[in-house]
């Protein structure tokens, strides 16, 4: 009886854990619709793979969550894809994005101090009004102040840092 026991409660443990596990999906991977998971879409700068891959970082730090996260970035971008809609990979992408942002319960929008990112400001000007934004802005970035004053306009949290944010999205998602 007590080995029954035992299993029972390994199996119920294991099970327990496995669907804590982060789903992580890459574009241009289908989104499940029937998945009622907390969707958290990665936005920011990514800028052609040049950005730092702060999106790997955020994988690993909510990897035991109980969420899908939705991540932008590829590892199959390829840079002679043309910026313009009749280039089929390319518009695979956007469309990718544009579903996975609406979506998203959250979208964590990250902009890198080093980068230019045009697609971020627009995402963030497509959903400053939602409610969904967990915005990082640090000092250096050459638009901060249009990013700062959108944020204050329509009253989206700001952080410091990946790292305070995260803090604040793990409270929310538990």
């Amino acid at each position: 009886m007590r080995t029954i026991s035992i299993s029972l409660f390994l199996l119920l443990f294991a099970f327990e854990c496995a669907a804590q596990n982060a789903l992580i999906i890459k574009s241009p991977t289908t989104i499940p619709e029937e998945d009622n998971r907390t969707k958290i879409f990665l936005g920011g700068s990514i800028d052609l793979g040049k950005a730092e891959n702060w999106q790997a970082k955020v994988e690993q730090n909510l990897v035991n969550c109980n969420v899908i996260l939705l991540n932008p970035r590829r590892d199959d971008w390829n840079k002679d894809w043309k910026p313009i809609s009749s280039d089929k990979n390319f518009r695979i992408q956007v469309e990718w994005e544009l579903n996975a942002l609406e979506q998203a319960d959250y979208i964590i929008m990250y902009f890198a101090s080093q980068s230019q990112s045009p697609i971020s400001l627009l995402e963030l000007g497509l959903y400053a009004k939602t409610k969904k934004l967990l915005v990082v802005c640090p000092e250096g970035f050459w638009r901060k102040g249009n990013v700062d004053i959108v944020c204050e306009k329509y009253k989206i949290v700001m952080f410091d840092s990946i790292d305070s944010l995260l803090k604040t999205l793990k409270t929310k998602i538990r």
